[in-house]
């Protein structure tokens, strides 16, 4: 699934690929959305096409150095850009969180469900972690819903945890083990 040459990811419907430069204003358009960035805990917003081009600037290093590792998630047919998917590498643990954003106008179509999967698959298979986890807004049940499809367990409700849009939320985690490894 994973090709180490192109670092990239197949998956029924979608490659997920490293992000290249000309990829900055689709991101900004798509990141540009209230809807996206009151269920992310780090994007900005307004989200300009700078935010765009320095976020993947920094992805290179990033991934040669082994510490996060960001990939586009694209159509696998048109090569459209529907979102992103990124893994942090926690090495001492042997664990990563994993964090999705997907373009509103794809929202429900099950593409962060297939991303996700198959980042779990990289996280285990290639870079040999013991766990994935991933965290969402008590507001965002969405988000929810694909951890829980990726076989990724509830494990704890960090209350009150998130101080946005002058209100507090929740924020529950998820994880899953790596039982083969």
């Amino acid at each position: 699934m994973f090709n180490q040459e192109k670092r990239t990811m197949t998956t029924e419907r979608l490659i997920l690929r490293p992000f290249e430069l000309s990829d900055a204003k689709r991101v900004s358009d798509l990141c540009n959305n209230y809807n996206i960035y009151k269920s992310t805990l780090t994007l900005p917003y307004p989200y300009t096409i700078e935010c765009a081009i320095s976020w993947i600037e920094a992805h290179e290093e990033n991934f040669i150095n082994n510490m996060y590792y960001e990939f586009a998630i694209t159509d696998k047919s048109t090569n459209e850009l529907y979102g992103a998917i990124g893994l942090t590498n926690k090495q001492a643990h042997r664990n990563g969180e994993v964090g999705y954003w997907i373009g509103e106008e794809y929202w429900g179509k099950g593409y962060a469900t297939e991303a996700t999967k198959a980042i779990i698959a990289f996280a285990f298979s290639e870079k040999h972690y013991h766990k994935v986890f991933a965290r969402h807004f008590a507001s965002n049940p969405s988000s929810g819903r694909v951890m829980q499809k990726c076989g990724m367990v509830e494990e704890g409700i960090l209350l009150q945890h998130i101080y946005k849009e002058n209100k507090y939320d929740d924020l529950i985690h998820y994880g899953i083990i790596n039982t083969k490894g």
